[in-house]
């Protein structure tokens, strides 16, 4: 007798510890999906305010002049920062490319001074810049705008593309996760029918004798939340050492909301998969339990 209950006790463990890996490595993938895309939409951000454009300024202009309209240019809401570039400071810039000062055959230099602009993400789009554009070139002092249409362009195709792609895969993979969570559950259940049944003859409603069932499914899914938070950080940890400066595109608090949906989404799944599985032996015949 002792011996059964040390056979049962160790399949007992033995098949909470299967599912409990199984759901697990279903949330794994379901947070690397969220971190994609928490990754492209940080990158998207990098990518977007880091391009800049040039205000070409005119010639003669007084540096207190330039300094207003600086000032003027920083306190716009779409701007996220500034940089005057003198003619001087353009000239040795280019003789670094060039390896050769163009004053040196020229006889003077050709370059203008100019306010490299950067903007905030959220305006870097070909519509808001026909607006920016528009604004600037009110100012006096200004003679061209330059920038690059045709990058911000693909930058913002090529998010729009990423972001309907990882929308794709989360509702596809969330659909996948909950059937193979409920499966797996399923078959832990399944050897509990004969005794579902029972409680149903001895008068016990549906929610008793769901009560235990999700109570330890939740205690599953809690578990499985956490390993597979466990095994997203080691997964980030590599990527940082393989890739120095990795996580600067990862915002902390983003993060966070990502570990707390993944330990959400673990006790969310556990639950409505327990359910369906207790609901199903619950409307089932006697007959039908010996044949399923």
């Amino acid at each position: 007798m002792a011996e059964n209950n040390k056979v049962n006790s160790v399949s007992f463990f033995n098949s909470r510890l299967t599912s409990i890996i199984s759901i697990a490595l279903v949330l794994f993938l379901l947070g690397l999906i969220l971190l994609m895309g928490l990754l492209g939409n940080q990158l998207s951000v990098y990518v977007k305010e880091n391009i800049s454009f040039s205000i070409v300024l005119k010639d003669n202009q007084k540096e207190a002049e330039i300094k207003k309209m600086q000032k003027s240019l920083d306190a716009l809401p779409f701007i996220k920062s500034t940089e005057y570039i003198s003619k001087e400071q353009a000239a040795k810039e280019l003789e670094e490319e060039l390896g050769e000062n163009p004053e040196t055959f020229l006889g003077f230099n050709p370059l203008q001074a100019s306010i490299e602009v950067k903007l905030h993400s959220e305006y870097a789009n070909p519509d808001s810049l026909q607006h920016i554009e528009r604004k600037i070139k009110t100012y006096t002092s200004v003679s061209d705008l330059l920038y690059r249409k045709d990058m911000m362009q693909m930058v913002n195709d090529n998010m729009k593309r990423l972001s309907i792609i990882l929308l794709t895969l989360a509702v596809m993979l969330m659909a996948i996760s909950f059937v193979l969570i409920s499966n797996t559950i399923r078959l832990l259940i399944y050897s509990k029918r004969f005794l579902i049944h029972t409680m149903k003859l001895v008068g016990a409603t549906s929610g008793f004798i769901r009560r235990p069932f999700v109570r330890y499914n939740v205690v599953s899914g809690i578990f499985a939340s956490i390993l597979a938070i466990l095994m997203l950080t080691g997964s980030l940890y590599y990527l940082q050492h393989e890739l120095d400066g990795f996580i600067q595109l990862l915002d902390m608090k983003a993060l966070l909301v990502v570990f707390a949906a993944v330990f959400l989404l673990g006790i969310l799944l556990s639950v409505t998969a327990t359910v369906f599985a207790v609901n199903k032996y619950l409307r089932m015949g006697v007959d039908k339990l010996y044949y399923i």
